[in-house]
Parts: C-alpha cells; sequence; structure tokens
C-alpha cells in the first residue's frame, strides 16, 4: 500500500516538474515574442519619424514654390482672390434672444416620447 502511494507521488511529482518546465519554456517562448515585436514597434516608430520630417521638409513653400512655377501653365494655376473667401455679411446673425416657444416644443415632444429626428427622416 505505501508502495503503490509512494510510486504515485513519484508520478505524480514527475508530471508537476514536466508540467513547470512547459510553462517556463512557454513563458520564454512568449517573451522573446514580445521583444521581438517591441524591437519592431521601436524600430517603425524611428522610420514614422524620419517620414514626417521629409513631410515636413518637403511642404515647405520654399521647395514647393519652384514646382508650382514650374507647372502652373500645364495645371492653369492662378493666384486666389479674396472674393472667393465670401465676407463677413454674408455669416448669419445670432438671434437677439432664443425662441423659447421652440425649446418647449422639443422639450413637450422628447416628454411624450417623439423623436423630432426620426419625424424629419420620414418627412424627408
Amino acid at each position: 500500500m505505501i508502495k503503490t502511494l509512494n510510486a504515485i507521488m513519484v508520478c505524480t511529482s514527475l508530471m508537476g516538474l514536466v508540467g513547470v518546465y512547459a510553462l517556463k519554456y512557454s513563458v520564454e517562448d512568449i517573451a522573446g515574442e514580445k521583444a521581438a515585436i517591441e524591437r519592431k514597434i521601436n524600430r517603425q516608430k524611428g522610420e514614422l519619424s524620419l517620414l514626417l520630417a521629409d513631410w515636413s521638409y518637403l511642404n515647405q513653400p520654399a521647395h514647393v514654390a519652384p514646382i508650382v512655377a514650374r507647372h502652373k501653365e500645364t495645371l492653369n494655376l492662378v493666384p486666389t482672390k479674396q472674393e472667393q473667401f465670401g465676407s463677413i455679411t454674408a455669416l448669419p446673425m445670432r438671434p437677439a434672444a432664443p425662441d423659447t416657444a421652440a425649446l418647449d416644443q422639443l422639450l413637450n415632444s422628447l416628454d411624450a416620447g417623439i423623436d423630432p429626428i426620426e419625424q424629419l427622416i420620414e418627412a424627408n
């Protein structure tokens, strides 16, 4: 009986030992993959910062101006006029006082469970 119990305990210990070593190597593999991914991320961040520096250099007006001048006739480019932007008088003015009737109507419809947005969608 004791020999059987000892044999079972030895087998259980060996299975636990194998399980712990398998877990150890699995964790080391995952740690290695994590380190590789972190190195790749750092390399890509460096490449991204280099690309952003190149982009900012290439978008400087001193770099773009000769290209624009060289292709001005081909692209039919003309300077922007102030009239193309509109004027301040074209902006709608804010009402002097808020429309309380419309706000009350909106709140009453919401209290009644009616969604005004759905009504607009259905009307269109």
